[in-house]
């Protein structure tokens, strides 16, 4: 079943189990899946799931920041309620890279490209990039990257 499906057939779901936040959350999803579509691919586009991927991590990040502003704020529901959008999005995300299994790979591209200095960043980053295909996101892999060429 290919992501977008998947996101519609939980959309049923969720109107069928009257689970309001995921219905809301489904339902924004869809919408921020279908603009990034017509952006990219034009009106009759759909995107891949790795773009898809990218789209969900998007939509992640605005909750997060709004969890800061809530927080500074002083707003608790405020910070419950995108927590809880959060938790119906990260389903959606594929599980994790361990800090281990990052580190490793990290060590196997920067042999393989024989990088030496942080001159050599930006080409080991994206080769990592294409490899950990959303299983970590860019901050890590970058910190782990900067702590072997330092």
């Amino acid at each position: 079943m290919s992501f977008i499906s998947q996101i519609s057939e939980d959309l049923k779901n969720a109107m069928r189990a009257k689970d309001t936040v995921a219905l809301n959350v489904i339902r924004n999803l869809k919408s921020a899946l279908k603009y990034a579509a017509i952006e990219k691919l034009g009106a009759d586009g759909e995107l891949g799931d790795t773009d898809a991927l990218a789209v969900v991590r998007k939509e992640i990040k605005k909750l997060q920041d709004s969890v800061d502003g809530a927080e500074k704020a002083g707003r608790p529901e405020a910070v419950e309620a995108a927590k809880a959008e959060i938790a119906v999005l990260e389903k959606y995300l594929p599980a994790a890279m361990s800090t281990e299994e990052l580190g490793t790979l990290v060590e196997t591209v920067i042999a393989e490209l024989g990088a030496t200095s942080k001159k050599d960043m930006g080409g080991v980053m994206k080769a990592l990039q294409e490899r950990v295909a959303g299983r970590a996101d860019s901050k890590s892999i970058s910190t782990e990257v900067a702590k072997r060429l330092a």
